[in-house]
């Protein structure tokens, strides 16, 4: 008894409908990082750039702010992972997965930052029990500078050196093989994204300051990198060559329909 064939329309536009939907979450999620991650680093500059900030009147509405700007970071970078994943592990699934572990990893580190952040406010409130239990204000102050000191080592290590390796090396990679962005574009990620980590290496072992020329330098292509994601993701999402691209794949994985 003679059937009607399938439609494959369904099949070949709501995968790519869901495609869009996922470029574009991640596109607004990129540009809520970019944001967020500069906001929370301006917003802890009393605390970051203020050796005497725990033993004098604070800032701390403005630290509490940054605080919430690294929470909405840490959402945000977990999401960009989650909203990729489905789209990247096509061409490489454990390369993937790699990705979003990286950016778990680093949201690890920034949590720590912000902890340590919030300790130090903490110190400043209770400054004058502490000084009333015996703990001198040198106590207080050094204590204080032991936790910035901490704060900046997770930044280092966090967004700085796995955010190198993760957002830019293997998602460049990753993003170029799923053939989202361009060879050029791709190139820049994955070498800002080494550059990030070389320069955190060479801070790791003192031959310059996290704050110096050459790390500022060694920065800027993984924040060409990260601002191109944030708006191409957003204003672009897919181009028509991407979604043939993805209808080309989507139709070699489909099962063929039998000649009985």
């Amino acid at each position: 008894m003679p059937t009607e064939p399938a439609s494959t329309e369904p099949a070949s536009t709501e995968p790519a409908s869901a495609d869009r939907h996922r470029v574009l979450t991640a596109g607004v999620l990129f540009l809520v990082t970019f944001v967020s991650a500069i906001a929370g680093v301006q917003l802890y500059a009393p605390v970051l750039d203020g050796p005497g900030y725990v033993l004098g009147a604070g800032a701390d509405t403005q630290v509490v702010l940054g605080v919430l700007c690294e929470v909405v970071l840490i959402v945000a970078n977990v999401g960009t992972a989650l909203a990729l994943y489905p789209l990247l592990r096509r061409r490489t699934e454990g390369l993937a997965l790699g990705y979003v572990v990286a950016r778990v990893i680093e949201c690890v580190f920034i949590a720590v930052g912000m902890l340590c952040v919030l300790t130090v406010v903490t110190l400043r409130l209770h400054a004058g029990e502490l000084a009333a239990s015996g703990a001198g204000p040198d106590v207080v102050s050094v204590s204080a500078q032991t936790l910035v000191a901490l704060r900046n080592w997770t930044f280092l290590l966090g967004p700085g050196f796995v955010a190198g390796l993760g957002n830019g090396v293997l998602l460049g990679w990753l993003l170029l093989r799923a053939g989202l962005v361009p060879r050029a574009l791709a190139v820049v990620g994955i070498a800002g994204g080494s550059l990030v980590a070389l320069s955190g290496i060479g801070v790791l072992f003192g031959l310059w300051s996290q704050g110096s020329p050459v790390s500022a330098v060694a920065t800027l292509p993984e924040i060409v990198w990260e601002a191109y994601l944030g708006i191409a993701l957003t204003f672009v999402t897919l181009t028509a060559g991407q979604r043939r691209r993805a209808a080309n794949r989507l139709a070699r994985k489909s099962p063929q329909p039998s000649a009985a």
